[in-house]
C-alpha cells in the first residue's frame, strides 16, 4: 500500500471527529440524566439519530450529489461544532434534543461526502487496507473516548467535555480543508431542489440499481442483518445488568474489552487483505459476528458472554472493512449521495421498528429469550447472505 498524504488527512480528520463524538456522547447522556433523571429521556437520545436520518434521506442525497463534497465536509464539521457548543447553554431538555437532531442532520451530509472523497482519493487496490486501518482508528476512538470523557468530567464538568468535542470538530474541519478539491460533473444539472427534483432523484437511483439487481439484493440483505444487530445493541446493557447482574464499573470494563477485540480485528483485517477475498471479509465476517451475538445473548455465565463480546468486536472489523470496500467500489459516484440517502431511509425505519419490537418482546417475555431469538434470526439471515454472495460472486463483483 502506498501511503499518500491524502490518506493520513482522511484518517486523522475522521479519527478526531469520531473521538470527539465518543467524548461528547458520555457527557451528553449525563447532561440529559442530570436534567431529567429519566431513563426514558436518555433512551430517547438514541431514537433522535434514526429519526433525523429518515428526515434527511429525502433531500440530503440530492444536495450532496450536486455540491462540492469537500466544502460539505468542512461546513458539516463547523456547523456541528457551533451547535454542540450551544448545548450546555440550553435551558430545557427539548432544546437539547433539537440541537442533537440538527447535529444528526448535519452528519447525514458528511457520511456520503466522506465516502465520495475516499472513493476518489484512495486507489481501488488500497481501499481494503485503508478501510481496515480506518476501522482500527474507529475502535480506538470507541475505547479511548469514554475514558477521556470520564477524566475530563472528573477534572471539570460535562459542559467542558461537550466543548472539547466542539473544538475537535473544528480541528477535523481543518484537516478536511487540507484535502484536494475534487470537482465532479453532475449528470442532472438542476441545482434547485424541489419536490419534482427529489422524486426524479429517487427514480434515478432505482433505475441505476435495477440494472444491478444482484448488487441491490446484497445491500438489502446486508442492511436487514445489520439493523437487527443494531436493534440488539439497544438491549446490551440491560441484558448484562439484568441477566448477569454486572455493576456499572464492570459494564464499562466489558465495553472496553470489546474495543480491544475490535482493534486486534482491525489489525488482522489490514494484514490479510492480500490473502482473503472481499467476499470472505463480508460474508464470513458478518456470519461469525452474528454467531458471537447469538452466543453472547445465549450465554449462561458472564465469562462466556465476555469471550463472545471480544470475538464479536474482532469479526465485526472484517465485516465492516469488506462492506466499506464494496460500497466504495460498486456504488456509482454520480448517485452515491442519493443512493446513501435511500438506503439510510430504509435502514433507519427498519432500525426503529426492530428496536421497538425487541424492546417490547423483552418486556413481555424475558430479555434473554427475546434477544436470543432475534440473534438466531440475524444469524440465519447472515447464512443466507453468505450463500448469496458465494453464488453471485461474479455478478456482485467481489
Amino acid at each position: 500500500m502506498n501511503y499518500k498524504k491524502e490518506y493520513f488527512l482522511l484518517w486523522i480528520g475522521q479519527g478526531i471527529s469520531r473521538l470527539g463524538s465518543w467524548i461528547y456522547l458520555i457527557a451528553l447522556n449525563l447532561t440529559v440524566w442530570h436534567m431529567t433523571e429519566s431513563p426514558t429521556m436518555v433512551a430517547g437520545l438514541y431514537m433522535i439519530g434514526p429519526i433525523a436520518r429518515i428526515v434527511a434521506s429525502f433531500f440530503v442525497g440530492s444536495i450532496v450529489d450536486r455540491s462540492n463534497k469537500r466544502i460539505i465536509l468542512i461546513l458539516s464539521d463547523v456547523f456541528r461544532a457551533i451547535v454542540v457548543f450551544m448545548i450546555p447553554f440550553a435551558p430545557s431538555i427539548w432544546i437539547i434534543f433539537s440541537f442533537v437532531f440538527l447535529t444528526n442532520i448535519s452528519a447525514s451530509f458528511a457520511q456520503p461526502s466522506s465516502t465520495f472523497m475516499v472513493t476518489k482519493l484512495v486507489t481501488e487496490q488500497d481501499r481494503p487496507r485503508f478501510n481496515a486501518i480506518n476501522s482500527i482508528l474507529s475502535s480506538g476512538s470507541f475505547m479511548i473516548g469514554p475514558a477521556l470523557s470520564g477524566i475530563i468530567i472528573a477534572m471539570a464538568n460535562t459542559s467542558i467535555t461537550i466543548w472539547v468535542n466542539s473544538c475537535m470538530l473544528l480541528i477535523s474541519a481543518y484537516f478536511m480543508y487540507l484535502l484536494p478539491n475534487i470537482s465532479q460533473r453532475v449528470t442532472d444539472g438542476q441545482k434547485i431542489i424541489s419536490p419534482t427534483v427529489l422524486r426524479k432523484d429517487f427514480q434515478v437511483v432505482w433505475q441505476v440499481m435495477s440494472q444491478h439487481r444482484c448488487l441491490l439484493q446484497f445491500f438489502v440483505l446486508y442492511s436487514c442483518v445489520l439493523m437487527i444487530a443494531h436493534a440488539l445493541d439497544s438491549q446490551e446493557m440491560s441484558f448484562l445488568k439484568d441477566f448477569h447482574h454486572v455493576s456499572d464499573a464492570s459494564y464499562g470494563v466489558i465495553v472496553g474489552v470489546t474495543g480491544i477485540g475490535a482493534i486486534v480485528g482491525g489489525i488482522a483485517a489490514a494484514s490479510f487483505v492480500r490473502k482473503l477475498s472481499i467476499s470472505t471479509y463480508i460474508g464470513a465476517g458478518l456470519l461469525l459476528t452474528l454467531a458471537c451475538y447469538t452466543i453472547f445473548y445465549g450465554s449462561p455465565n458472564l465469562i462466556l458472554a465476555i469471550i463472545a463480546f471480544i470475538l464479536l468486536g474482532f469479526f465485526m472489523s472484517f465485516s465492516n472493512t469488506g462492506y466499506a470496500t464494496i460500497y466504495q467500489n460498486k456504488v456509482p459516484t454520480e448517485i452515491l449521495g442519493r443512493f446513501t440517502s435511500v438506503l439510510s431511509l430504509f435502514e433507519s425505519i427498519l432500525q426503529i421498528i426492530l428496536t421497538l419490537i425487541i424492546g417490547l418482546c423483552s418486556q413481555w417475555f424475558s430479555i434473554q429469550l427475546a434477544t436470543s431469538m432475534f440473534s438466531l434470526l440475524a444469524f440465519t439471515l447472515a447464512c443466507v447472505l453468505y450463500r448469496f454472495i458465494i453464488v453471485n460472486k461474479n455478478r456482485i463483483g467481489v
